[in-house]
């Protein structure tokens, strides 16, 4: 069937019925589909349920939708009449009475450019005008042709009207161009100069149907040549179409082939007005012109040799016009994608096709031929019953049409109608805002902007559109093109109806899984879509809804919540789930029920695939919405189908080990069940079963123990004492309390008892572990006691007979004499000399031990030969300490050596003590000397040395010069140098001299009259005004104040005194007291040299006190 006869079909079809696009936006036009309008329009929201529940849609609704396309007049006015209009990228180029070019960049609206052509010879001046105008997409290259034939091109600068080049450069084509094609690749930039705006290849199509190819240049280059015949050097002539029909559109394109077949084939479409030619062939490159002629002549060349396919439509049309739609790349470089749809103007009505991505056998693949809306009918003013029928016109061809995503504009004398290209249906309509006699010319698109314009010979209107894909989805659902609508759904209510009429569409199909995925994403009644699968007895599918519609219900519900319809969400989660779970079971067991019935067939394969395959989905669903189901009712379901690997995998799941531990100690499986406690940090599941594991499996128990470090070995105590009767040997209570003990360090003193207990209770007599758990075990550092009780052991190694280690825990309390008792009754010698020497520092104690031992040596043994040895292991005990414990009457004879040794040791002891005695008497003679040697000592000393006290002369009084040759007045020596206890014993001494050497009248004058501080020169006073001045001796003076007893002590009296000069008196002392009192008063006033003495001892004292650094501080 041709296009032609396809069409008479279509025709007939269609005009069998009524109008369709009478009105194009109510809601008949529209009608096969629920309507859902634009995201943002609040006042319609409401109606959104009604339409889903219903289909019914208010008129309200239709009206309240804005038009998909509007109307908007550029406030702009002409120099001139408009001849023609092309809009490239942003940039619209006008054509103006007679020879002039607007060019007007959106972009810069008020920067204006404009372009006069020269003006032709004067007998062809009345009558050229300009034609036509090119433009490529990037608007960077303008072809322009006239009347006359005569083509012009100029060079553009978009976005720089100042370097706008102002005058076109002739063309010398000799022929008349009638179509422009520009290539939708955009070739390669200069190697020299990568930014550079890359060579555009472009098909010209004649008036005498010949098809040029001429390569342009990014710039003018090729005007700059001084050949005149520079633009024939890239021209090329690649084909003729017969019949020398005139060209009325072009186009051409490139499929890029997969990576296997590695190819690029390259198409070419040629419009007349009754035929449409197209050419394909593989290219080894998309670039037009160079020596072999580039793509166009690698296509043309075949049909230059053979027929080009064609269709032919009749009709002449006034305009034919061929289109394509070439998406936009995403982002700002204005490139576009390949072409993806082509229409051609015919008479008869719309040629027009998808392009396909990849190479296919024609370019209009799969064309269709839509035919052109009938006029509107006009209004009648007759009464309704007096109308008849009119015959039916033939719809009126456009005057023009442009291809938008979605939709055909077709431009008429004064209308414009926008068609769907998915539906075929008219959604719009409406009148050119027109002067009276005024018609429109042209229509014209933006290819890479999107906008459409309109222009007459005095207005330019722009086609504005709005939202343009917002009927797509209903477009696509009519066409049951559901995953297409859900791609341009943009509200949840538009997705809502898709989806459910998708669930419809399957359903009836027979696609049940496919259908119960759709609706379980609408809100298509829950109860609705359930009966149907459960009457149609569709298990998996009910499944496959109930699980869509769980992962809906919001997954973060939570008990805690108050809110009521959270609370409702999660029953409903809960409910579902445990259905869920319920038909999974069932299905499970359907499985294996046929297995087992069909065990010799070979569907037996096919099946365990199946069971496995589910079994897998449920478990998966029981990771997915574990938190949906409850462990009790979960756990009933499982058990009553007696699915016991989904019991165990919903407890591991769960984390519920006390389940699976359970399972394994009721099946006996003890290993299993221990391997599950060591999977698992719970500690309390150790001690739940530490009893009945230690009873069945107690290596394994104790070796999950000493893994688990964490664990309180006391509340292991009830599963250790089971082992208590068991042998050291294979007791794996004891090596599980070692280990704590010796690798975890515990210092727990009930676990250090239990282990003492188990060795005690031991049935075998070895003491060796024992002793070394008692001898080993470490001590409380706060108490220096072992971290078992000491008196509880001793008691337990009493009542087991434990004797060796009784003798340890006596020495551990420090019982010593206890320790070597027991350990000399049970006749262990070397045990008791062991603890003889522990109490090192009391040697009184290890040396009654020792002999306590010797004792029993000497008479328990009644071996001297061994008491002789014993004597060698102690220095302690020596042969006279163990003598008395001999009999009284013995023979000597076996220690007879012992005896003169120890008295030849006696000897020579007391020789090396005379020796001693001897050299420290002639010390002490030498030290005697030495000290009658210094009594003769003198110092010399000038006349006019002073006291380096008061600064006097030292000769005026009594005086002392020490070693270092510091003198010093003796008072001045008593006032201020000495300390209390020595001013109070020299107060005591002088009490004593004056009293026994008394100087009677006449005696010298006291050295205080003369020079005290406030003396002026020597006074003398007698012996009387000395004794009144004196103090009374007694009681009183020897405990007179500190500060007073400088004040007490007189100088001259006690230099007198000390001088032995004075009269003798009635009650004379001994003169030897009188000579050591005299020498105590010289030790005591002049022992040392006070500056010397205060030197050394102030080194570690700070040049400033305390208080007098605070007093410095204080404000």
């Amino acid at each position: 069937m041709s296009a032609l006869d396809d069409f008479v079909e279509h025709a007939a079809a269609a005009s069998s019925g009524p109008s369709r696009y009478a009105n194009a936006n109510r809601p008949s036009a529209l009608d096969h589909v629920e309507y859902q309008g634009f995201d943002d329009e609040p006042e319609v929201a409401d109606d959104s349920a009604l339409i889903m529940e219903t289909g019914f849609i208010p008129n309200s609704r239709a009206t309240a939708l804005p038009p998909l396309f509007t109307q908007s007049q550029v406030q702009y006015t002409p120099p001139s009449d408009i001849l023609d209009l092309t809009a490239a990228n942003n940039i619209l180029f006008l054509a103006t009475s007679p020879l002039s070019v607007v060019i007007i960049d959106l972009n810069h609206p008020d920067e204006l450019v404009t372009i006069d052509l020269p003006k032709p010879q004067a007998d062809k001046q009345a009558s050229v005008a300009i034609r036509a105008l090119y433009a490529d997409p990037q608007a960077r290259h303008l072809i322009i042709t006239t009347t006359t034939g005569d083509a012009f091109y100029l060079p553009i600068t978009p976005g720089n009207a100042s370097a706008q080049q102002k005058k076109p450069r002739p063309l010398r084509l000799r022929a008349n161009v009638t179509a422009v094609a520009w290539s939708p690749v955009p070739r390669s930039g200069d190697h020299n100069d990568p930014n550079a705006p890359p060579p555009t290849d472009v098909l010209l199509g004649t008036a005498n149907g010949t098809v040029l190819s001429l390569p342009l240049p990014p710039t003018d280059d090729i005007f700059k040549s001084v050949n005149p015949k520079a633009t024939e050097r890239d021209l090329q002539h690649v084909y003729s179409l017969p019949r020398n029909q005139t060209v009325e559109g072009i186009a051409f394109g490139f499929w890029h082939s997969d990576k296997k077949r590695n190819e690029t084939r390259a198409w070419v479409v040629i419009s007349t007005k009754d035929r449409v030619y197209e050419v394909q062939g593989p290219v080894t490159t998309i670039h037009g012109g160079g020596k072999g002629g580039g793509w166009a002549e690698e296509v043309f060349k075949p049909a230059r040799d053979g027929p080009m396919n064609f269709q032919e439509l009749s009709g002449s049309p006034k305009n034919s016009e061929l289109r394509t739609y070439t998406p936009t790349l995403p982002g700002q470089d204005s490139r576009l994608k390949p072409p993806t749809a082509i229409a051609w103007l015919t008479e008869p009505g719309l040629y027009n096709a998808a392009i396909s991505a990849t190479p296919t056998p024609e370019v209009f693949h799969k064309a269709s031929l839509y035919p052109y809306p009938p006029a509107p009918e006009p209004a009648s003013t007759g009464p309704a019953f007096s109308r008849s029928p009119k015959p039916t016109s033939p719809a009126p061809v456009p005057i023009s049409f442009v291809v938008t995503q979605w939709h055909w504009l077709f431009l008429y004398n004064d209308r414009i109608v926008g068609v769907s290209r998915e539906t075929d249906k008219v959604v719009w309509e409406e009148p050119i805002p027109l002067d009276q006699g005024e018609v429109a010319l042209g229509l014209s698109s933006d290819p890479i902007s999107k906008t459409y314009w309109i222009y007459t010979e005095r207005k330019i209107i722009e086609v504005v559109v709005n939202k343009e894909e917002r009927d797509v989805w209903r477009a696509k659902l009519e066409r049951n093109k559901f995953a297409e609508a859900l791609e341009f759904a943009s509200t949840p209510a538009q997705r809502d109806i898709v989806l459910s009429r998708q669930g419809d569409a399957l359903y009836d199909e027979g696609k049940f899984i496919l259908a119960a995925r759709a609706w379980a994403e609408s809100t298509r009644s829950f109860e609705y879509v359930t009966l149907k699968f459960i009457d149609a007895d569709e298990r998996d599918a009910l499944r496959a809804y109930l699980t869509g519609r769980l992962d809906k219900l919001d997954k973060k519900v939570s008990c805690n919540w108050t809110d009521e319809a959270h609370r409702q969400d999660l029953t409903q989660r809960m409910m579902l789930a445990t259905w869920l779970l319920e038909i999974y079971l069932n299905k499970c067991n359907t499985l294996e029920d046929l297995i087992a019935s069909e065990s010799a067939t070979s569907d037996v394969e096919t099946l365990q695939l199946e069971r496995e395959m589910v079994e897998d989905d449920l478990q998966s669903f029981m990771k997915d919405y574990k938190a949906n189901l409850d462990p009790a009712v979960v756990y009933e379901l499982i058990q009553g189908h007696g699915r016991t690997d989904l019991y165990l995998f919903f407890a591991e799941l769960n984390k519920d080990w006390g389940k699976i531990v359970e399972h394994w100690i009721a099946e006996e499986q003890w290993d299993k069940a221990i391997e599950i406690l060591s999977r698992q940090d719970d500690v309390d599941l150790y001690y739940r079963f530490s009893s009945l594991l230690m009873r069945n499996a107690a290596r394994a128990t104790v070796d999950a123990w000493i893994r688990q470090s964490s664990l309180l070995p006391r509340r292991l105590i009830p599963a250790l004492l089971l082992q208590k009767s068991e042998p050291l040997e294979s007791n794996q209570a004891v090596r599980y309390l070692e280990h704590v003990i010796h690798r975890q360090g515990s210092t727990d003193s009930t676990i250090y008892n239990l282990l003492l207990t188990l060795y005690a209770c031991d049935s075998n007599e070895d003491d060796a572990p024992l002793i070394r758990f008692l001898s080993t075990c470490p001590d409380d550092p706060l108490s220096d006691k072992p971290f078992y009780d000491l008196d509880y052991a001793l008691r337990l190694c009493k009542k087991h007979g434990r004797i060796q280690a009784c003798v340890l825990i006596y020495s551990r309390m420090g019982l010593y004499e206890n320790s070597v008792d027991l350990a000399l009754e049970k006749g262990d010698l070397e045990l008791a000399k062991e603890n003889a020497d522990k109490p090192e520092d009391d040697l009184d104690l290890r040396k009654k031990l020792w002999l306590k031992i010797a004792k029993y040596v000497v008479q328990e043994k009644s071996d001297i030969k061994s008491a002789m040895r014993f004597l060698e292991a102690t220095d302690l005990v020596k042969i006279e300490d163990i003598l008395p414990f001999f009999p009284d009457f013995v023979v000597i004879d076996d220690f007879k050596t012992e005896i003169c040794t120890a008295l030849e040791d006696y000897s020579a002891r007391i020789e090396e003590l005379k020796k001693e005695m001897t050299a420290a008497t002639r010390s002490a003679e030498s030290i005697k000397r030495d000290i009658e040697a210094l009594s003769s000592r003198f110092v010399a000393i000038e006349t006019s040395d002073k006291c380096w006290r008061c600064d006097g002369a030292l000769t005026a009084r009594q005086f002392y010069v020490f070693p270092c040759q510091h003198a010093f007045h003796t008072d001045c020596l008593i006032s201020m140098y000495l300390p209390p206890h020595s001013l109070r014993r020299i107060l005591h001494l002088q009490n004593e001299l004056v009293r026994s050497t008394g100087d009677g009248a006449g005696s010298r004058a006291l050295l205080s009259s003369q020079f005290g501080p406030h003396a002026n020169g020597p006074k003398r006073q007698d012996s009387k005004g000395a004794a009144d001045w004196l103090p009374v001796p007694g009681r009183q003076t020897l405990v007179a104040a500190g500060d007073r007893l400088r004040d007490l002590i007189v100088p001259d009296a006690l230099a007198q005194a000390v001088s032995g000069q004075g009269k003798k008196k009635k009650r004379d002392l001994d003169s030897t007291q009188v000579e050591q009192a005299r020498k105590e008063l010289d030790e005591l006033v002049a022992a040392t040299c006070p500056l010397c003495e205060g030197a050394i001892a102030s080194i570690d004292k700070p040049f400033v006190k305390d208080e007098e650094d605070a007093g410095d501080w204080a404000i």
